[in-house]
């Protein structure tokens, strides 16, 4: 029997398998994914986050290719309006870098991810966990963490609502692109007087730009599906810059708001981390960091339960230091994501909006 089971090998997952498995606990880690991604998604790591990190020994590793000064190149309407230097401590980096330090220094303690492996029923009784996949096989572990993402399996399993609202439409497409000919040392943000935009990021370590923007519309003013031709048709439309093709999209897809709070984060010895717990709009770039603290808070507890002589005084005190977190993290990027949406109507501003 394995002492704690993962469900998820991303930033929130890894890092609660790197936690442990410097404590000594025997570490799973499972993916239902056939191998890692190469998307940029989250790509913003916050001072708490490499405190975290600098922990595990993989901050170095990540300071080394990331980029801690950031320039906002504000445009409107086509033109160039202000360059915004942000400069707070945090690292501009993508997520799969993150990702792949992490399973490097997983590595390196004795652990692989295990991909493939669809989970499909969870069992548990006072003795442990028994996790059963897809092909029929059965994990047996003291403890089970749910590191899953936003749909996460492990939590629909155990039957924990996710509370909360999500807008059926898109509020953005996003992706990776290659912008030759674009400069790579701003992060470029146009927008326009009827507050739509599109923001090119370029994504150090790379020669990509993570794009993110205003969904294309059909004559009907519905969103279209995302497309590298649809993101050149914006390109064009918003940044107004004749020479530039966007190529070699690795990552095309949309992001939805979603302000969504697992009523409980505990569900015996199974666990709720990351995404799985809480999902909320991307304004601050609060997401990832906050399932970083989470997967921080969870190791402390599981190690307190595998090496003393746990019961639900221990094992509660996961929930009761992260659900108040999670539910104030969701309400306040909501309100910084209000904020930004009405501040990129103004030239000259942008997403720092959602940092202030």
């Amino acid at each position: 029997m394995t002492d704690v089971l993962i469900a998820g090998s991303g930033p929130t997952g890894l890092t609660l398998a790197c936690d442990l498995a410097l404590r000594g606990a025997a570490v799973r880690v499972i993916d239902r994914r056939t191998g890692p991604h190469h998307e940029s998604r989250g790509k913003g790591l916050r001072p708490s986050s490499l405190e975290v990190f600098e922990r595990l020994g993989v901050a170095g590793s990540l300071t080394a290719v990331g980029d801690e000064r950031v320039v906002l190149r504000k445009y409107f309407d086509g033109a160039h309006v202000k360059d915004t230097p942000v400069v707070d401590g945090g690292l501009l980096i993508g997520q799969w870098q993150i990702e792949g330090a992490l399973r490097e220094r997983l590595a390196g303690l004795g652990v692989q991810v295990e991909y493939g492996c669809r989970l499909t029923g969870i069992t548990q009784d006072a003795a442990g966990v028994r996790a059963e996949l897809a092909d029929g096989t059965v994990i047996a572990a003291r403890y089970l963490a749910g590191c899953d993402g936003g749909r996460s399996t492990t939590r629909t399993l155990l039957g924990i609502p996710l509370e909360g609202s999500t807008q059926e439409e898109p509020a953005m497409v996003v992706g990776d692109v290659r912008a030759e000919g674009l400069s790579r040392d701003f992060w470029h943000q146009w927008f326009t007087s009827d507050g739509a935009g599109i923001m090119l990021c370029p994504m150090p370590g790379t020669d990509s730009f993570q794009l993110q923007a205003s969904p294309e519309q059909d004559g009907r003013g519905e969103p279209l599906e995302p497309s590298p031709e649809g993101f050149q048709r914006l390109f064009e439309r918003r940044a107004r810059i004749p020479g530039i093709r966007l190529t070699d999209a690795t990552w095309v897809s949309t992001w939805r708001v979603n302000v969504r709070v697992a009523a409980r984060m505990r569900e015996g010895r199974v666990f709720l981390a990351g995404d799985a717990a809480h999902v909320h709009p991307i304004a601050g770039g609060l997401g990832m960091n906050t399932g970083i603290d989470d997967a921080a808070a969870l190791g402390r507890t599981l190690a307190a339960a595998l090496t003393g002589p746990g019961g639900d005084e221990v094992l509660d005190a996961y929930q009761a230091e992260r659900l108040p977190v999670a539910a104030e993290v969701v309400a306040d990027t909501a309100r910084r994501y209000e904020r930004v949406l009405a501040a990129v109507r103004t030239p000259g501003r942008g997403t720092e909006a959602g940092l202030e």
